[in-house]
């Protein structure tokens, strides 16, 4: 499977969805239907107001993230440990400044910045928005505040299915005068235990720069 997800993601902007379509019924309910003639109500509200709890834990930086990929747009980055990743400007996706993979697996990573202060619940919103134009199913599954580095960040799981795969995104947001970081990372569902570990150092490699 390697890189087929990679790709799929990257891409499936641009193609068309066989896999699932979006439709209206009688009674103005957004559904979604399967190609295995299953369907699905979209009745999660992007702009529902919930409360988001509070994670006591105070995140760090593993100790071995200690390359710095910076972002050239605003004042922020993240420490990789290059061992376990490579990560290169991105020449696909203009949104992303960097594309990241863990070396030899299939979990992969993006830093997307903008040079404008947003709030991050307009970010996880506007996260899921997109998100939900190339996979109807999608939902955010678990939120969370949580102290980065001394940063306080919002972290949002979100699964879904994209071309017939069901995938995980498990990220970070922040924002703050300079702008916005949405620190990304994305596998299939089934890999999600097998990768956390990681996707957690990787996350929590986060930080601004002075």
């Amino acid at each position: 499977m390697k890189k087929i997800l990679f790709y799929i993601m990257l891409f499936s902007v641009s193609f068309s969805m066989s896999s699932q379509i979006k439709a209206v019924t009688e009674n103005g309910d957004e559904v979604v239907l399967y190609n295995d003639k299953t369907w699905k109500f979209i009745n999660e509200s992007i702009d529902e107001v919930k409360e988001i709890p509070i994670n006591d834990v105070l995140f760090k930086k593993d100790k071995k993230s200690t390359f710095l990929v910076k972002s050239n747009k605003i004042s922020m980055g993240v420490l990789i440990n290059p061992k376990k990743w490579s990560f290169k400007k991105n020449p696909i996706n203009d949104e992303a400044e960097y594309q990241f993979q863990l070396k030899g697996g299939d979990l992969y990573g993006m830093m997307i910045t903008e040079k404008i202060e947003i709030p991050v619940e307009t970010i996880k919103n506007l996260a899921l928005q997109n998100a939900r134009e190339v996979a109807p199913d999608i939902k955010s599954v678990k939120e969370e505040y949580r102290t980065v580095n001394g940063k306080k960040i919002l972290m949002m799981q979100m699964n879904g299915t994209m071309q017939g795969i069901k995938f995980t995104y498990y990220s970070y947001y922040y924002s703050n005068k300079n702008g916005v970081v949405q620190l990304v990372t994305y596998t299939s569902a089934n890999l999600l235990d097998t990768y956390l570990e990681e996707i957690e150092k990787f996350l929590n490699g986060f930080v601004t720069i002075d």
